[in-house]
C-alpha cells in the first residue's frame, strides 16, 4: 500500500503520514550504530515512501546530523525529502543561532533547512525569547531557513514566542507524546488544534514500553537512554501493561504489529505527526506500516480512554 501524504500543517510541505526521528544516528543515546547502518535505514525509509526525517544538533554533537546529511546525498535523495532539525537550547544568542546554522547547514549538506526548532527553551543563560524568535526569523527572511518550529515548549512560552515574529510565525511543536504519556492533552493540544499548528511527538512508542518487547520481569539493558526513564520502573511497566495486552490484542485482531498499533492511534489526529526511529531497515518499514488503514471508532476510543487512565497513574518519581 503506498504511504499517505498530508500537508504538514501551514506549511507547503507534502510529508509521508509517519516521519522519522534518527536521534539513534548519534551512536551514543541509543547504542553503538555505524554510517553504513545508518544509510541502510535512510534508503528502507524512503522506498517504503518516509520522506521527513528529524535530527538535531546535539544528537552525537552532530554526528546524527552529519550521517543523515551523508547519507542523503550519497543516495541522491535531496530533492525527495524534509529535514527537520533543532538547535541546542543553550545556543539561542543571536550569535550562537547565526554560527549553528552555518554548522548544521554544513553537517547536513543542504543549503535551507527545511523546519528549524528551538530544541528546549534557554532554561540556564536566560536569553531573552525575543532575541532568539528574531533571529529565527532573521534566518527565514535570508532562505537559510523555511519554516521554524520550538520543541518541549510549555503552552505560555510558545504563545509568547509568537509575539516576537513579525513576517513568520510557529508551524510546529515538537513534544513528547504518545498513549501512556499525554500531558500535552491538558492544555497544549487543545491551544495547537485551535491556532493550527502540528505538534510532532516524538517518542510516539514511548521508547519501547508500548510494544510490549518490555516488562517488569524483562525490563531494557539499560545501555541507553533508558536508564533513568522513569517509565522502565518495574512499578510503571506493571502499570502499563494492561494497555500493552490491549494494543497486543488489537495487533492481532487487524494483523498488525504492537507498534503499529501505537502508532495509528496517533495518525488518527491530523494535527499529530508521529517520528519514531528505527536503526535497522525493518524498522523502518514497521513504523511505515502505521499508515494506510485505521483503528475503528469503538477500538481506537477504547484505545484511548485506557492510555489516558493509565498516563495519569504513572508516577515520575523515582528516588
Amino acid at each position: 500500500m503506498d504511504m499517505e501524504v498530508v500537508r504538514l500543517g501551514r506549511t507547503d510541505m507534502r510529508v509521508s503520514r509517519v516521519g522519522m526521528g534518527v536521534w539513534q544516528f548519534s551512536g551514543d543515546a541509543w547504542g553503538a550504530i555505524s554510517y553504513e547502518q545508518a544509510k541502510a535505514v535512510v534508503a528502507k525509509a524512503v522506498d517504503v515512501g518516509i520522506n521527513f526525517f528529524d535530527t538535531a544538533a546535539v544528537y552525537g554533537r552532530g554526528r546524527s546530523e552529519e550521517y543523515l546529511g551523508r547519507a542523503i546525498k550519497e543516495l541522491g535523495l535531496r530533492d525527495r525529502v524534509y529535514i527537520a532539525t533543532k538547535i541546542h537550547g543553550e545556543w539561542l544568542r543571536r550569535i550562537d543561532i547565526l554560527t549553528s546554522v552555518e554548522n548544521q547547514r554544513r553537517r547536513l549538506g543542504v543549503d535551507a533547512i527545511d523546519l528549524y526548532q528551538i530544541h528546549w527553551p534557554a532554561c540556564w543563560h536566560n536569553t531573552p525569547i525575543c532575541e532568539t524568535m528574531k533571529t529565527l526569523e532573521e534566518l527565514v527572511n535570508k532562505g537559510l531557513v523555511r519554516y521554524i518550529g520550538v520543541s518541549n515548549f510549555p503552552v505560555q512560552l510558545l504563545d509568547y514566542a509568537r509575539t516576537c515574529l513579525s513576517r513568520t510565525d510557529i508551524v510546529t511543536s515538537q513534544n513528547r507524546y504518545n498513549l501512556v504519556e499525554r500531558e500535552a492533552d491538558k492544555e497544549l493540544l487543545p491551544y495547537l488544534r485551535r491556532e493550527g499548528i502540528v505538534l510532532i511527538a516524538w517518542s510516539p512508542l514511548a521508547k519501547g514500553v508500548l510494544t510490549g518487547k518490555y516488562t517488569p520481569e524483562n525490563p531494557p539493558a539499560f545501555e541507553d537512554v533508558r536508564r533513568n526513564d522513569p517509565l522502565f520502573t518495574p512499578q510503571n511497566l506493571k502499570l502499563a501493561w494492561p494497555l500493552v495486552e490491549e494494543i497486543r490484542r488489537l495487533a492481532a485482531a487487524y494483523g498488525k504489529t504492537p507498534a503499529q498499533v501505537a502508532l495509528n492511534w496517533l495518525v488518527r489526529d491530523p494535527w499529530i505527526y508521529p517520528i519514531p526511529g528505527a536503526k535497522r531497515p525493518e524498522q523502518a518499514v514497521e513504523n511505515a506500516g502505521a499508515a494506510g488503514w485505521m483503528l475503528s471508532d469503538d477500538d481506537w476510543r477504547r484505545l484511548d480512554r485506557l492510555g489516558w487512565e493509565i498516563s495519569q497513574r504513572i508516577i515520575y518519581v523515582t528516588w
